[in-house]
């Protein structure tokens, strides 16, 4: 009877090396293929307290609502109809500040449209309440 013979036991080790070296040359490809996108959006110039204003000068009040419904100081108005009505109030009143609220859900197309309507007068403080 032949005797088997028991293997010896060796200790199994497992070289990391090649791993590592995948980990970083997995890390470098995302670094490199990574993109940075500069996110667009409006640029609001908050206006700077001015005291030289009276307090009983009146403002001018632009709502648009839900639908793009808009009003000027609570009367229906075109979008295009803006600047002759800010001509019109300024002709009578002392007022150099306009007010924008936008509801909600309004859309912002609507929003910028009566802004850049807004922004014909460079004399207006423009301010964009909720």
């Amino acid at each position: 009877m032949r005797r088997r013979k028991l293997p010896t036991e060796q200790d199994a080790q497992v070289d990391m090396t090649p791993m590592l070296d995948i980990v970083f040359i997995l890390l470098i490809f995302f670094i490199v293929t990574t993109s940075f996108i500069k996110e667009e959006g409006i640029m609001v110039n908050r206006p700077k307290m001015n005291k030289s204003n009276s307090p009983s000068a009146p403002a001018m009040l632009i709502q648009i609502n839900e639908s793009g419904v808009t009003t000027f100081n609570g009367d229906l108005v075109d979008i295009e109809r803006i600047p002759a009505r800010i001509e019109s109030f300024i002709a009578t009143n002392q007022s150099n500040s306009v007010i924008v609220i936008p509801a909600f859900d309004t859309n912002h197309n609507d929003v910028v449209q009566v802004l850049d309507q807004v922004k014909q007068f460079s004399q207006l403080t423009i301010s964009i309440g909720k």
